[in-house]
């Protein structure tokens, strides 16, 4: 899914540091009743938890409440003990919230965050255009294989009933075979209930199938206005003519087609927050160089006259034996 972009804002204490702990009251008077996902640090600034919330202000807020600490399990106050800064960030949906708090856990895996730590992952929708009659599957993991990937989508159960509407509405084939035939179309009812536009038996051609296809492409891009239109028409439709179980089943697949096709934030590895701050670092480095240089340089002077005074000093003690010999025997001559 090609979706755009945002920069996620970072709210941090200022006046907190590694020495201090961060004023979690003025944190928290600053945090909006928006949905976003919070991260826990405790005093060495690592990652210790990160949760995800309809209302930041509410759920951070439920932590530092004065009986939490004796209604809480012994885990929930351990954390609460170990936090010493907090960060938030503001995302548009709840959907975007579980994607970045997944993405955040994985980056950092966090020790008191027991779910997303594995190495499972959100749906992908994948079609590869090159195949002779493509196929929309789901899968989990993005392959470099040439073919087109959609998601990751956060609810499953929406994006599963997405699915199945795309392939009625446009005809796209169900079955497994890379070039169905005759015969798999004997073991196939989805042309009988009009559900598919049945490429096995030439019934269409191969640009007329990749053009349904491209459709079905672009609705899951996002264009489904009028899709989405004409499912709400027949909704209401069906209610004024008393059919209610039809009109919810309606309402149910337009509210998952809307989840589904919703535009949401794609979470990188650059859009992560993180401690580093590669030009600060750099700038720090460059400041402290000269200073180290003229301790190094006055170090190896240092170094130098001891060595030169220890020579000195040897060399005296081991001329000494051989002076006082000399004037011994310059006595006794005398």
């Amino acid at each position: 899914m090609q979706i755009a972009r945002k920069q996620v804002t970072i709210h941090p204490d200022p006046m907190s540091s590694p020495k201090t702990r961060a004023d979690f009251s003025k944190i928290l008077r600053d945090m909006p009743h928006k949905p976003g996902v919070y991260v826990m640090r405790d005093r060495l600034d690592h990652v210790i938890y990160v949760g995800k919330a309809r209302d930041l202000r509410r759920r951070v807020g439920s932590y530092f409440m004065p009986s939490r600490k004796f209604s809480a399990d012994l885990k929930t106050r351990a954390l609460i003990d170990s936090v010493w800064n907090l960060e938030y960030h503001i995302v548009r949906s709840d959907a975007e919230a579980v994607l970045f708090e997944g993405r955040l856990i994985k980056e950092f895996r966090p020790k008191y965050n027991v779910s997303f730590r594995d190495d499972k992952r959100f749906l992908l929708v994948r079609v590869h255009l090159a195949d002779p009659f493509p196929r929309f599957s789901l899968t989990r993991l993005k392959k470099d294989d040439g073919a087109r990937y959609f998601g990751p989508f956060a609810h499953a159960g929406a994006l599963r009933a997405t699915i199945e509407a795309v392939k009625r509405k446009f005809g796209i084939r169900s079955c497994r075979p890379a070039e169905p035939d005759e015969k798999d179309y004997k073991h196939c009812l989805d042309d009988v209930i009009k559900n598919c536009s049945a490429p096995c038996i030439a019934r269409i051609d191969r640009a007329g199938y990749l053009a349904r296809v491209e459709e079905a492409c672009a609705f899951l891009d996002g264009q489904s206005r009028e899709f989405l239109g004409q499912i709400e028409t027949e909704m209401k439709a069906a209610a004024e003519r008393m059919e209610f179980e039809k009109a919810v089943q309606l309402r149910n697949l337009l509210e998952d087609l809307k989840t589904t096709t919703r535009p949401m934030v794609r979470f990188t590895r650059k859009s992560l927050p993180t401690t580093i701050d590669p030009v600060a670092d750099l700038a720090a480095l460059r400041d402290a160089l000269p200073r180290w240089r003229a301790r190094i340089f006055w170090s190896f002077q240092v170094l130098f006259w001891l060595a030169i005074a220890a020579a000195v000093l040897g060399l005296s003690r081991a001329v000494q034996p051989a002076a006082h010999a000399s004037a011994t025997r310059l006595r006794e001559a005398v």
